[in-house]
């Protein structure tokens, strides 16, 4: 099973003792996965807070390469800066959206990470249509570096935001001539709309979603349960099996059989005692052999 966190890159070199860097180090997500009992997983290689580029040695790109290999079933994903809207009708928003994404998919190349992942965006105003358009505007402007795919993940689809609905994944894909896919987020999925909360609301949710999107561009999946119900439109992550998915349909799709074979990430919240490694270790008792 391939399932983990995501996690840090800050601070200086996690158990070296090599010269501290001036910058935050790519090498410490490996070392802190493993902490955590996970695999694989997601990193952010900058602060998603600000329109900032990666500040990525080559020792670190090296060695974060070298020891993911070694070390963790993979793969890794890194989650775009959160400013970053590919849907936006501003001109100023979208050269800054390509040019921070174009920096993230040349990381990803640099450390073998083979996915970048971003949300659409709002299209604020300019409709689904436009905002769509807008979209796959902005991604056929990057130069997408062989081995390196880009992923629109689904979103909980509130105001203006896009990618809640299946049918707003399905026309990005069919505007753009990239070769993009798809992460799915568990919690968004649910309050976007898409019942997940038994094996039988699963099965009807992946079956939609395979109808209207298709199962082939189904790349990542982040894994999440929920602080609210199905169709709220309100992002806030549980707990594995304590939200409103809770533990029969978390249990259901980390077996589906077109689920399981998927790497998950969590971004579950660190609270009431509890973060990644009690999240991880959960989502390992859920499976079935």
């Amino acid at each position: 099973m391939k399932v983990g966190a995501h996690v840090s890159i800050s601070g200086s070199r996690v158990s070296s003792d090599e010269e501290t860097p001036p910058y935050d180090d790519v090498r410490n997500a490996v070392h802190r996965q493993l902490a955590f009992g996970g695999n694989c997983g997601q990193i952010f290689t900058t602060s998603p807070q600000v329109w900032a580029e990666p500040e990525i040695s080559d020792e670190a790109a090296a060695g974060f390469r070298e020891e993911s290999d070694e070390l963790l079933e993979g793969p890794w994903v890194i989650h775009s800066a959160y400013l970053v809207n590919l849907c936006t009708p501003k001109e100023d928003l979208r050269e800054k959206s390509i040019s921070s994404l174009q920096a993230e998919l040349d990381a990803a190349e640099r450390l073998g990470v083979p996915y970048v992942n971003t949300h659409l965006g709002a299209h604020t105003g300019a409709g689904v249509e436009g905002g769509l358009d807008n979209a796959a505007g902005v991604i056929d402007d990057l130069d997408v570096p062989e081995g390196v795919q880009l992923l629109i993940e689904s979103d909980a689809g509130s105001g203006t935001k896009l990618g809640g609905e299946f049918s707003e994944l399905a026309g990005i894909i069919e505007r753009t001539e990239t070769d993009i896919g798809i992460c799915i987020d568990t919690a968004h999925t649910l309050v976007a709309g898409n019942d997940l909360t038994t094996p039988e609301a699963v099965d009807e949710t992946v079956e939609r979603f395979d109808e209207e999107v298709s199962l082939e561009y189904l790349e990542y999946i982040h894994l999440n349960d929920s602080k609210h119900d199905v169709g709220t439109h309100k992002d806030e992550h549980a707990h594995i099996g304590e939200g409103y998915i809770g533990e029969d349909g978390m249990r259901a799709i980390v077996n589906h059989p077109d689920l399981r074979d998927l790497p998950f990430a969590l971004e579950t919240p660190t609270e009431d005692g509890r973060g990644f490694a009690w999240n991880i270790e959960k989502v390992k008792e859920l499976r079935e052999e």
